[in-house]
């Protein structure tokens, strides 16, 4: 049997299969009214049942050969069309007999796919919805009906387009509801069974507008079943499910007083499983656990803590510890898939660890479980029931742990005895306890996302015993929180701010009622190491010369409320739930934008004015062309868009844009020919100045190429005593000339793009100059004056 198959309709059958399908079908119906008749002493097998040879295949295949008490029970008249409303013991076998008369029921009815839903399993969790549609596909395998698997976690989109095309629906109450609301495909008219597996909590507070508003939309002729361990005695629920006259089956004994119906069975845990309590202190709940642990490495063990936090913690903490075991943790924050997962892995282990809440107490089928160990004490006696029942299943030997505070024991003994549960209380060994409390502190101190999750441990353990009804066994006030705390690996004790705020609220509405002398009279005890942060203490400078203790504001006062089972008044009456604080929402700039939109704020702008005091407007920021002033005008006429409107004035306002940037183009160059104008105009005055610095040595028309004879000596004058002032004007006219060359090549440094070796190479040109001038000018002369200038010179040498 397949989770989804395409809806088309099925090819027609051979004549002869098809009459040989009537005559099955005919005969199965004549022999369903001496089922009533028919003793279940008899009834040893599923061939003893009016069955379909496919159902019997089916349960061949999966190995179900013997029914069991309640399957021999309840599948007689749940095959004749009747309502049945049945309760067995945990492992009982009720999923094979609410599955049986449903295929049966779509067999003898000839649904096919394309017919719609015929029948409806509803079931609490996910993990149980997820047991029943496999133990399906094994049973019904052999059958052409198609069935879906509607579930939380799943993708929504996927199931919408498939509702249509399942006859077997398997769902949780809040998917359903949902895809009732949402799905148009869905409809439940074609609806002929219903089943409640877990019955008493599918009806009870926690789904109650859910399965109100799902039964609204069922047809009400139809045939209804309801399984569970501890089954619901109320009423008001039997009558909303528009029950028919029920086989009532587990219930023996059946009386009507005061608008209940009060059902007593024979058995409610099963025989083969050791019920046992210890009782220790709140502070050694982990080093009983961890030395539990250590001490059954070798088996199968489940841990039921009250919440998700706590969970979450003790499987983090003990997973550093590394006890020797596989250990796994299943609560509800996790993703589905991975709770499948883990619900598959723990089915196939032998040798591991579970820590769970309580979605893993109600219906599911874990093997060959051989310690329940309830950490935290459950809510009720049918908590507890439903817990311990995860062991001891299908007639195997189990073990289940119960753990209680000092505060605690007398109340849930006397819980249990009152359902007949015998349990034996056993003690611990102090030699085999085993603390890691030390290593805890350890992790906590390098880990703060591990000592944020040990904290929301805390607050998430005192809220569950502060919301619990019953409150003779769960007492908020005797609890020892700094010593819990630091069990947990916690230094400094958590503020639980929800009972701070309920004892505050409460303080403050005794100042207003006047107190009585008994009250007056009362003293006040607390215990010595509690936590300080629960009340509120004052002390005032005057009491503090001779007084040297602290008031505790009014907590032993009698709060009105409602009254338990034996008459008596609870501790705290029927606490309201904890006011919390709503967390303040991050403003962000979207959130402002839009606030200031509503109000109509207009945003700051920057104007500039004129010397006239008129408004520069800026023309970047203003549409240009002709077509902008038509279609603004048109704008605010229609208030819609013109899509080519827009397009012709994005063309339009383009050319102009084109414009302003050719036009800025033009700008940069004519300030870039500017600066190079600038720039010629200042070599011009540098050369201009390094003139003036020769002394008119060179002229205005005379070229740079000219010959320069000044340097040379006049062979007509006689060079005598006026020879050293002539040295030194020649060494003042060369440093002239040095410093002008010098000049010009530093401009042309500044100037040139070329390298510094072509530089230099140029300016060595230039040194080179002189010479090359001198040797052209000695050249030209002849030799007889050549000697007369050399005599001449080496006279004045002498």
């Amino acid at each position: 049997m397949k989770e989804k198959q395409r809806a088309f309709p099925k090819k027609s059958k051979p004549i002869s299969q098809r009459i040989s399908l009537d005559n099955e079908i005919q005969q199965l119906q004549s022999q369903y009214e001496s089922l009533s008749t028919k003793d279940l002493a008899t009834i040893k097998r599923f061939h003893d049942f009016p069955l379909s040879e496919k159902t019997i295949k089916g349960l061949v295949d999966a190995k179900f050969s013997q029914p069991t008490d309640i399957q021999r029970e309840s599948i007689g008249p749940a095959l004749q069309g009747k309502d049945v409303l049945a309760a067995a013991i945990t492992g009982s076998g009720k999923t094979l007999a609410f599955l049986i008369p449903v295929l049966e029921h779509l067999f003898i009815s000839k649904w096919t796919r394309t017919d719609g839903v015929a029948a409806v399993i509803i079931s609490p969790t996910r993990e149980l919805a997820y047991q029943i549609f496999e133990t399906l596909k094994k049973v019904g395998k052999y059958h052409d009906f198609s069935a879906g698997l509607i579930i939380g976690g799943k993708n929504l989109k996927f199931e919408r387009t498939r509702m249509d095309q399942c006859n077997i629906l398997i769902c949780t109450p809040g998917r359903l509801l949902q895809h009732m609301d949402e799905n148009p495909i869905f409809n439940a008219s074609t609806m002929e069974v219903l089943v409640l597996d877990e019955a008493d909590r599918c009806l009870d507070m926690g789904f109650e507008q859910t399965l109100n508003a799902i039964i609204e939309n069922f047809p009400p002729q139809r045939q209804t079943l309801l399984f569970s361990a501890t089954q619901t005695n109320s009423v008001k629920d039997l009558a909303r499910l528009n029950l028919n006259n029920p086989v009532l089956i587990g219930h023996p004994d059946t009386k009507v007083e005061a608008g209940k119906t009060q059902l007593s069975s024979v058995k409610i845990v099963p025989d083969l499983l050791q019920q046992n309590y210890v009782v220790i202190e709140l502070e050694d709940k982990i080093t009983m656990l961890w030395s539990f642990i250590k001490n059954h490495l070798k088996q199968k063990i489940i841990v039921f803590l009250s919440s998700c936090k706590q969970v979450k913690y003790i499987f983090e903490i003990f997973c550093k510890l590394r006890p020797g075991t596989s250990l796994l943790a299943l609560y509800g924050t996790l993703h589905q898939d991975r709770r499948i997962a883990i619900y598959n892995d723990f089915v196939k282990k032998s040798n591991v660890v579970l820590f769970a809440t309580d979605i893993a107490s109600r219906g599911l089928d874990f093997p060959s479980v051989n310690w329940v160990v309830q950490l935290d004490c459950p809510e009720d006696v049918t908590q507890y029931i439903h817990r311990a029942g995860r062991s001891a299943r299908n007639k195997a030997r189990g073990e289940s742990l119960l753990v209680l505070l000092p505060s605690e024991e007398e109340g849930m003994v006397e819980e249990l005895g009152h359902k007949s549960i015998t349990i034996r209380k056993i003690l611990i060994d102090p030699k085999k306890l085993f603390s890691p409390r030390a290593k805890i502190e350890a992790y906590l101190a390098q880990n703060p996302e591990l000592k944020a999750s040990a904290q929301r441990a805390f607050v998430a353990y005192i809220k569950s015993v502060f919301l619990m009804k019953n409150k003779n066994i769960f007492k908020v006030m005797s609890l020892n929180f700094d010593a819990y705390a630091k069990s947990l690996g916690l230094v400094v004790t958590p503020r639980v701010r929800f009972l701070d705020r309920f004892l505050k609220k409460q303080n403050q509405q005794n100042k207003s009622e006047p107190l009585s002398d008994s009250e007056n009279e009362s003293e006040v005890k607390t215990k010595p190491n509690a936590s300080m942060s629960l009340f509120e203490a004052s002390k005032s400078d005057s009491e503090s010369d001779g007084e040297d203790f602290i008031k505790i504001k009014r907590v032993n006062h009698d709060i009105k409320g409602n009254r338990n089972s034996d008459g008596e008044q609870d501790e705290l009456g029927d606490l309201p739930p904890p006011v919390l604080r709503k967390k303040e929402k991050l403003i962000t700039k979207a959130a402002l934008a839009k606030k200031a939109l509503k109000k109509n704020l207009t945003i700051n702008e920057k104007v500039k004015f004129d010397e006239e005091g008129r408004e520069i407007a800026d023309s970047r920021k203003q549409l240009q062309s002709e077509l902008a002033k038509e279609y603004e005008s048109k704008v605010n006429t229609t208030g819609g868009i013109d899509i080519e409107m827009a397009k012709q004035l994005l063309q339009e306002e383009d050319k102009y844009d084109k414009q302003r940037f050719r036009s800025l183009v033009k700008q940069k160059h004519k300030k870039l020919k500017e600066k190079l104008k600038r720039q010629d105009e200042e070599e011009a005055a540098v050369d201009a100045e390094d003139n003036d610095d020769d002394g008119g040595e060179y002229s205005e028309g005379e070229s740079e190429n000219s010959v320069d004879l000044s340097w040379l000596p006049d062979p007509n004058k006689i060079y005598k005593k006026e020879s050293n002032s002539q040295e030194e004007s020649d060494e003042e006219t060369n440093s002239r000339k040095g410093k002008t060359f010098s000049r010009k090549l530093q401009r042309r440094r500044q100037d040139s793009s070329g390298d510094d070796h072509d530089v230099v190479n140029e300016s060595d040109d230039d040194f080179a100059e002189p010479v090359r001038k001198k040797a052209n000018v000695t050249s030209k002369l002849t030799l007889d004056d050549a000697e007369i200038i050399a005599q001449q010179l080496l006279g004045n040498g002498m």
